[in-house]
């Protein structure tokens, strides 16, 4: 392999790779990146098995066509630090030369051969979703997802496909976030999409994607990458049981308003209770400290009697930092109930703390 390509170019798809690579252990091959040119381009690929990146570029000049590996984060550094002109790269005895001008590196390389294979589209299922729409539902659910569970389902988001819709669903056991989108897909499905690759679904991709699935991998495409991950295998919580289906009371409440009391108390406390009074709304922080924090605010609801939640901040500013529209509902049953919290398509089901 000899090529020539610009310094930025090289550098904005090994930044691509980070996150696609073995940090920790640099002998083994899942730390290096896949360098491929051919056919008048470049490829850049990176794996941890997990998860997958493929990149192309046809900003190269190729001399000689070939493949190489090299440590992805140890080069990435190599060309931040040079100039922006163009970056040779070639490759000699069995190592990757780097050259600008005066400056050479020499990197070690792996066999190519044993880079890991990528799944292929082939035989796999197409699955149509508008990109912005598919996006913002994974972007309003990631914050539920769980980490770390025992439960391994509840460390990725589910993607339930129904006869006329799609639920995109996320639980960390003390709420439960479900956004429900229309779309019409011919062959009902269940896929569980690792935390990882929901994050990185959100960097990656913006307003063109196609996905491709089967039981154990989907394929993310677009122009600029195509991304790959491996789905979780279990079964998810029965989570249309959680939601409630009646309610004692409808509340409709002022998203900008809510977060600016809220955001006040949980500088002193991240718990805090909700009073709804039938003239106002009584904002105060729950803590074993001798810290205090309690606001109000104005709200006319002729309750006939007060409505008490003691909960965790961070659930409800998760929900309004999320929705576009300026009013939600707060949908609720009795203190000791979960609550629901709805704007459009999108509600969060949310377990109160007991006091």
């Amino acid at each position: 392999m000899n090529i020539s390509i610009n310094k930025n170019v090289l550098e904005q798809m090994l930044v691509n790779a980070q996150g696609f690579l073995d940090k920790k252990d640099s002998s083994q091959i899942t730390s290096h990146v896949l360098l491929n040119a051919h056919d008048d381009l470049l490829s850049i690929k990176a794996t941890d098995f997990e998860v997958g990146i493929s990149m192309e570029s046809k900003n190269i000049n190729i001399a000689v066509p070939g493949m190489a590996t090299a440590n992805g984060k140890k080069l990435l550094d190599i060309v931040k630090s040079l100039r922006d002109e163009d970056v040779i790269l070639h490759v000699e005895d069995s190592f990757l030369h780097i050259k600008q001008n005066k400056s050479k590196f020499k990197f070690p390389m792996f066999n190519t051969n044993e880079y890991p294979e990528f799944p292929t589209t082939e035989g796999k299922a197409r699955f149509d979703i508008d990109p912005m729409t598919f996006i913002q539902s994974i972007k309003k659910i990631s914050p539920t997802i769980d980490t770390n569970n025992p439960k391994y389902e509840l460390n990725g988001a589910l993607i339930d496909i129904k006869e006329g819709h799609i639920n995109f669903v996320a639980t960390d056991t003390r709420r439960l976030a479900v956004v429900s989108v229309e779309n019409e897909i011919d062959k009902e499905l269940s896929l569980i999409i690792p935390k990882k690759a929901i994050l990185d679904i959100q960097k990656l991709f913006f307003d063109e994607m196609v996905i491709y699935y089967d039981e154990n991998t989907m394929i993310v495409k677009s122009e600029s990458f195509t991304f790959f991950t491996k789905l979780i295998n279990g079964k998810f919580p029965d989570y249309e049981r959680i939601i409630p289906k009646e309610k004692k009371y409808e509340l409709i409440l002022n998203r900008d308003l809510m977060i600016d009391h809220i955001r006040q108390i949980s500088t002193v406390s991240q718990e805090l209770k909700l009073t709804f009074r039938n003239d106002a709304i009584v904002f105060e922080s729950l803590n074993d400290e001798n810290l205090e924090g309690r606001t109000q605010l104005d709200f006319i609801s002729n309750l006939s009697e007060d409505i008490v939640l003691a909960v965790n901040s961070k659930y409800i500013l998760d929900f309004l930092t999320h929705i576009q529209k300026n009013e939600f509902k707060l949908r609720y049953n009795d203190s000791t109930l979960p609550f629901v919290l709805a704007s459009e398509n999108f509600i969060t089901v949310v377990m109160p703390i007991m006091i």
